[in-house]
């Protein structure tokens, strides 16, 4: 999609696309959407995730609407760099759940040519810029801001709402834990009881 050329020698340049934001809104589709055109044009491609992140398979990347890529699940982002390898482009999926040094791994990887798209939550369940993501996003080429529909009212929703009171950062859930909730309906799901 996004293949750019040094116009001094022609040589390929690597770019970095994010694909951010709530929860149910479509970034692993569109990650998913993304690597599968880069397959059909005959390019090497590289799928990584979070190995945390076992809620529908432990190596598959799968969306909410079932559509799934093969991915090889890591520790953390060093490892990227150790099995990324020869390839044109590299997936990262649930970003927001590696360490800082992904931002570093991603520059390396697209200095040497690759393209890299790069998924994640770009806020937490409390509404706060999450993880990683704000700084790849200060990197990145190309930015998608995708939106869910809020549950409550039907507007756009940009917020990943828990429904449960358990407070630590990270708790994989779906539908059973979180609802996309639009900034009006999360303000009022967050607001304490007087």
């Amino acid at each position: 999609m996004f293949v750019e050329r040094d116009i001094n020698n022609n040589k390929k340049t690597g770019v970095i696309e994010v694909v951010a934001g709530s929860m149910f809104s479509g970034k692993t589709e569109e990650l998913i959407r993304r690597l599968k055109r880069a397959i059909i044009a005959k390019q090497k491609v590289e799928i990584f995730k979070p190995v945390i992140d076992v809620r529908y398979s432990e190596t598959d990347i799968i969306s909410h609407d079932e559509n799934s890529i093969r991915s090889t699940p890591v520790e953390n982002s060093a490892n990227i760099l150790l099995l990324a390898g020869d390839v044109d482009v590299i997936g990262i999926d649930e970003a927001q759940f590696f360490d800082k040094g992904i931002i570093e791994v991603v520059t390396k990887l697209v200095n040497s040519g690759t393209r890299v798209i790069i998924t994640g939550l770009d806020m937490d369940f409390k509404g706060v810029p999450f993880g990683p993501i704000p700084g790849l996003m200060a990197i990145a080429d190309h930015i998608t801001k995708v939106h869910a529909i809020c549950v409550r009212c039907g507007n756009v929703a940009q917020f990943s709402h828990r429904m449960s009171e358990k407070e630590q950062l990270v708790l994989l859930g779906e539908k059973d834990n979180y609802e996309p909730l639009c900034r009006s309906c999360f303000r009022e799901a967050n607001r304490s009881p007087s």
